[in-house]
């Protein structure tokens, strides 16, 4: 267990601490259906998910759209979400113990997701994870979402923790990509993305009964180096649908 130097783990929330990603797909059909979309909102997530929802949206439209017309509908694909998800709120299986025994071995834990203050205490809050939480990173808190490094990179100096020293938890692709452009390793979950899609993560797993804070250490002195982030996923063709 760590000893020396303090290790990391940044956790994602949507799909990581929770398998809500199906219940946000759907709150974006029924707002393209809205808005007289023809998208496949569960495809489009398959790419873009991780970025704020205002930057996703971004992507559907042909035409510009002005700024407060995306915060509009990013609103109101929240208030859908909540509808759709408000009774299912449940952690991803194994993730309290997992949480408490990083604790128990020295791991400093943090949080970096897209969303806002509120949707992150509809989470976290409701399940009763603040406490796990050393440090907490949302969309106020960087000037730019995923799939830049910012998210992760300002939980590690929040953290007082080395990049090279943290390990991400994602489950998107631009996600993974974040996790390599802030020069940290990531462990992926395929709750919405099959393992195959992801480009070199340490490893992919259900959920956290497939992980202890031990093997965490393993795969790191097995992998020193982090991977370098794939030019070909970060090119705008990649994310257009």
């Amino acid at each position: 267990m760590p000893t020396e130097l303090p290790y990391a783990l940044i956790f994602d929330m949507d799909g990581v601490l929770i398998d809500n990603t199906p219940y946000q797909a759907r709150a974006f059909q029924l707002l393209f259906r809205d808005l007289g979309l023809t998208t496949n909102a569960r495809k489009l997530l398959a790419r873009l998910n991780g970025m704020p929802a205002t930057n996703i949206l971004k992507t559907v439209f042909q035409h510009p759209v002005p700024e407060k017309d995306l915060k509009k509908y990013a609103d109101q694909r929240e208030f859908l979400y909540r509808a759709l998800y408000w009774s299912k709120r449940k952690e991803v299986k194994g993730l309290s113990d997992f949480l408490q025994s990083a604790r128990d071995a020295g791991f400093k834990i943090g949080l970096g997701t897209s969303s806002p203050p509120e949707t992150i205490s509809y989470i976290i809050d409701h399940l009763h994870l603040r406490r796990f939480f050393d440090v907490i990173t949302g969309k106020e808190d960087v000037d730019k979402g995923k799939p830049h490094a910012d998210t992760f990179s300002v939980v590690a100096q929040k953290l007082g923790v080395e990049p090279e020293r943290c390990v991400v938890f994602e489950d998107a692709i631009l996600g993974e990509q974040a996790a390599y452009k802030a020069q940290m390793h990531c462990i992926c979950l395929s709750t919405f993305v099959k393992a195959e899609k992801f480009q070199a993560p340490l490893r992919v797993i259900n959920d956290f009964t497939a992980i202890t804070p031990q093997q965490v250490l393993d795969l790191l002195a097995q992998h020193p180096q982090t991977p370098k982030p794939s030019k070909q996923r970060a090119q705008r063709n990649y994310m257009k649908l």
